[in-house]
Formats: structure tokens, C-alpha cells, sequence
């Protein structure tokens, strides 16, 4: 019965992160971490600087074949114009799967205001690249039916979306993996419609002349091919210092889909994927650094080990005038 409770409980935890592979760049917090641009694309230059960030994650430490990511991604305006492009790099395995992926990306912003002293830009983005799909197959020895062999397939695919910042508040709005692919597996049921609905929504506040600010966002996800969706219901505080600023936040993410499991006394109950991820980072002068620890809080998981994520990032072509608004994610 142990046994059989054991694999029921790899199958379930497995099942939470079914939807992460062969879609492309997962999506998890680090989004959070003043790096919005690597889920829209629309963010790509609409920062008062050029942005250079660096992801690592590793999920499940002493897990053989755990799941871990990394990313590279740089974005910027095109000089003074309201242009602006970027380039994201990522790699993703997860146990016998593994997916390689680039992506270049073209934004536009359009200020409706008359000077950068209130904000009010509307920007739209569109990002085109390739993913390499692949599943080995090795080790596979025990099942006849299976050929020990490494399977590769490369799929063309694109995102869009638009953002809009009106002074401290902003909303965003993309469409992932547009186009069909057909992945490694070649199943039509699993890997045809990977397309990915995106909502952001949030908004800064603060007291006039403070050093603390404040900032809730909602973000809600939907994958069409599934129908499965989640909500990330997020909360973080600033302190500007002299030298830059400390921040620190709360990120928990809940499925709206379930899925089921037996207990030990045969009992058929359900649970939806459930996370709490705190997040501290640091901005000294040009320089950024940020940590996040996911924590999955169902009572069935495969371990109780976290995933440890770390982000770097650098600013550099920053502009003299910045936007007078408390909004982290331009400034």
C-alpha cells in the first residue's frame, strides 16, 4: 500500500508540472523579479533603461533529473525612438524531456502624454523564435517497444501582447505560442495548441515623499489545449536607500483545475496545485540581484524540497530623465 501511495503521489506531482513541459520558457515567479519582459514582450524597452537579466532555478534538491531552467534575456530602445528590441535565451529540462529555446522580440511605445512627467504610454510587442524539443530515450532499455534513441524536433513559434502604464498603475495582456507545433511526441492531443493566455494587473502606491512603496498584482494564466488556469496573487514593499533599493514580496500561485489522488485507505479525494514563493532583491546602483524559493503547499508532493531560483540583472543606456511615477518595472 506504501508503494502504491508513493507512485500515486509522483504521478500527481508530476501532473502539476505536465503543463510546464514542451510549451517553451516556463512560466513561474521570476517574472517577479523586475523582469516582466520575460513573459511579455511588450515590456521589451519600456524600462528608462536597457535591461540585461540572468535566471537559474533548480527544483527539488537531491531529486536525480529535477527540473531546472535558465535563462538570458536583453532588451532596450532603439536609441531615442520609441522602438525597442530584445533577445531571450533559455534552457529547460526536466528529467528525459529537454527544450532549448531563442527568441528576438520588436516593441513599440506610444506616450500619449505630452512630456514623461505623467506617464501614459500604450506598447505592443511581438517576439518570433525557434524551440528545440528532446526526448531522450537511452536508457530506455527495459521496454522493447521503445527505440533507444534521442528525439529531436525544432518548432517555429510566436508571442504577442500590449502594455499599458497609466502613472502608478499598468496592465498587461499577451498571447503565448500561437502557432501549432508538434513537439517530440507527435500526439496532436498533447503538444498541437500550446497557446497561453497572460493577464497582468497591478499597481504601486505610496505616501508623497516616502521611502516605501507598495505593490499588489494579480496575475491569470489559461492554457487553451487544456483548459487548465491558474491565478498568482502577488504583494511586494520598496525602501529606496541611498544607494539603490531593497525590496521584498510574496507571490501564491493556486490552480483552478484539480486533479485526483487514493489515500491510504483507498479514499479518491482531489487537490489543486498550490505555491507560496517569498521573494527578497537588492538594486545597488546599475546592479541587481534577487532571490525567490517556491514552497508547494499541497499535502501530496513528490518531496518536500523547494525550488531555488536567482536572478541577476544589469542596467546600463540608462536615460537622464526618468518617469515620475512610482513604477519599478520602468524606472
Amino acid at each position: 500500500m506504501k508503494f502504491k501511495n508513493t507512485i500515486l503521489t509522483i504521478l500527481f506531482s508530476l501532473s502539476c508540472f505536465l503543463s510546464f513541459s514542451q510549451e517553451g520558457l516556463p512560466l513561474y515567479t521570476d517574472y517577479l523579479t523586475d523582469n516582466y519582459y520575460l513573459i511579455h514582450p511588450s515590456m521589451a524597452g519600456a524600462a528608462n533603461c536597457a535591461k540585461v537579466r540572468l535566471t537559474g532555478r533548480q527544483q527539488w534538491f537531491g531529486v536525480e533529473d529535477a527540473p531546472k531552467l535558465l535563462t538570458m534575456s536583453i532588451n532596450g530602445r532603439i536609441g531615442e525612438t520609441p522602438s525597442a528590441l530584445g533577445a531571450i535565451l533559455f534552457t529547460d529540462t526536466n528529467g528525459y524531456h529537454s527544450q532549448n529555446g531563442a527568441y528576438l522580440t520588436y516593441a513599440h511605445h506610444l506616450l500619449f502624454s505630452r512630456s514623461e512627467a505623467d506617464l501614459n504610454m500604450l506598447s505592443f510587442g511581438l517576439s518570433a523564435g525557434f524551440i528545440q524539443y528532446q526526448l531522450d530515450q537511452t536508457s530506455f532499455f527495459n521496454d522493447p517497444a521503445i527505440q533507444t534513441i534521442i528525439n529531436n524536433e525544432t518548432n517555429f513559434n510566436i508571442d504577442f501582447g500590449f502594455s499599458y502604464h497609466f502613472l502608478d498603475f499598468y496592465f498587461h495582456g499577451t498571447v503565448k505560442n500561437v502557432l501549432k507545433n508538434a513537439g517530440v511526441n507527435n500526439d496532436i492531443e498533447i503538444t498541437s495548441n500550446l497557446r497561453r493566455y497572460l493577464a497582468s494587473v497591478g499597481n504601486v502606491f505610496s505616501k508623497y515623499g516616502s521611502e516605501w512603496s507598495y505593490e499588489p498584482s494579480i496575475m491569470f494564466q489559461y492554457k487553451e489545449g487544456t483548459s487548465e488556469a491558474s491565478i498568482d496573487v502577488n504583494a511586494k514593499v520598496y525602501k529606496q536607500m541611498d544607494f539603490g533599493k531593497l525590496w521584498a514580496g510574496v507571490s501564491y500561485r493556486q490552480s483552478l483545475d484539480g486533479a485526483e489522488y487514493l489515500t491510504s485507505t483507498n479514499q479518491v479525494r482531489s487537490q489543486k496545485l498550490q505555491q507560496i514563493t517569498p521573494i527578497l532583491g537588492v538594486d545597488f546602483n546599475n546592479f541587481m540581484f534577487a532571490y525567490n524559493y517556491t514552497y508547494q503547499t499541497n499535502s501530496v508532493v513528490l518531496t518536500n524540497g523547494g525550488f531555488h531560483q536567482l536572478t541577476l540583472g544589469f542596467n546600463f543606456n540608462c536615460r537622464a530623465k526618468r518617469y515620475d511615477c512610482k513604477c519599478p518595472a520602468v524606472n
